[in-house]
């Protein structure tokens, strides 16, 4: 039974393709003899399937749908996801400083966009730009949780049609799941994955970081919400040196003149200035809170660095280094 629906969704879009002037439902109702209500079904999971099918209005004002010859029916049309993924995976190379294999797949992702008809580049690029947009990538790399695809999945669809959510969110420390509607504004993926989210409830626009492992459950709404034009995901990214949010601070960090060099070889934050100094030393300014994960990173840094400012943060690495050294004579 299941490869027989299958096959009739494969000759429809073959039909489809095969049609100057497009199919209407009464076509499909008497093709495959089928109800109007299984046409609908057979219909939307060829358009799913492929994007590139076009929707015209005959003299009749009936609706009428085909496929362009140019727009070969074969199986894994590209969609809107699989080219934002593309570019994602670029984006996180670079960041990384790959910067020749993220040039490689931008160039790839460039090529299989000039492939797409024109009707269908018109109709991805709204879905591409704001899958973009909201999928941010946090500075700091790191083991990733797992997540369940469903999640991800309902959650990008809600941000692309602009509507509500509402999630079923496990509490860390008492284990317990609440509900609460949220708009979904993206996401920061990092050491920790985060829905980027306002909920018109508890906190209106106040942007809030929800752990994507959390959510137990998320249901699309029919309300649909405006965007806050003034949100940008990549500053409110940018306030933070990983993706814990807190308050921004002027941070001044000294590499020596041993490790100089390498350090001139990150990207720390996007916002950051680099200086030599005539002992060979080099010194990184930028602004943004995130205190504790940056004492994680420079811990691995050792004594090669020193903390300028602010005092939080010198204090913090002060006892990192110190238990350090005290676990180190214990051995």
């Amino acid at each position: 039974m299941r490869y027989e629906i299958t096959d009739r969704v494969l000759q429809l879009a073959l039909a489809m393709q095969g049609s100057r002037v497009g199919l209407t439902l009464a076509d499909i109702e008497r093709d495959f003899a089928v109800s109007r209500r299984t046409a609908q079904r057979m219909r939307d999971a060829v358009l799913r399937n492929y994007p590139q099918a076009e929707q015209l209005v005959d003299d009749e004002r009936r609706p009428r749908w085909r496929i362009p010859v140019a727009g070969a029916v074969t199986p894994g049309a590209l969609t809107a996801e699989e080219i934002v993924d593309l570019e994602a995976a670029a984006r996180l190379l670079r960041q990384r400083n790959l910067r020749a294999r993220a040039a490689a797949l931008e160039a790839v992702a460039r090529k299989l966009r000039a492939t797409l008809p024109p009707a269908t580049q018109v109709r991805l690029e709204p879905d591409i730009e704001a899958l973009l947009e909201a999928e941010g990538l946090a500075m700091r790399p790191g083991p990733r949780p797992v997540i369940r695809t469903e999640v991800i999945d309902t959650i990008r669809l809600a941000i692309k049609q602009g509507r509500e959510i509402y999630i079923a969110y496990r509490s860390r420390h008492t284990r317990r799941a609440s509900g609460r509607r949220l708009h979904p504004y993206g996401f920061l993926l990092g050491k920790q994955h985060y829905l980027v989210g306002m909920s018109p409830d508890r906190h209106p626009g106040d942007a809030r970081l929800f752990a994507l492992a959390q959510i137990e459950r998320v249901s699309p709404q029919d309300k649909v919400f405006v965007r806050d034009p003034a949100f940008s995901l990549q500053k409110f990214a940018e306030r933070s040196f990983g993706v814990f949010q807190e308050p921004p601070r002027d941070i001044v960090w000294r590499f020596s003149r041993d490790v100089a060099d390498a350090a001139e070889e990150y990207v720390f934050h996007p916002g950051q200035s680099m200086a030599r100094q005539p002992d060979g030393s080099v010194i990184v300014r930028f602004r943004a809170g995130g205190l504790m994960e940056m004492c994680w990173h420079l811990y691995t840094w050792g004594a090669d660095v020193e903390v300028l400012e602010p005092a939080e943060l010198k204090q913090l690495m002060g006892r990192a280094l110190r238990h350090r050294r005290f676990r180190t004579a214990e051995l």
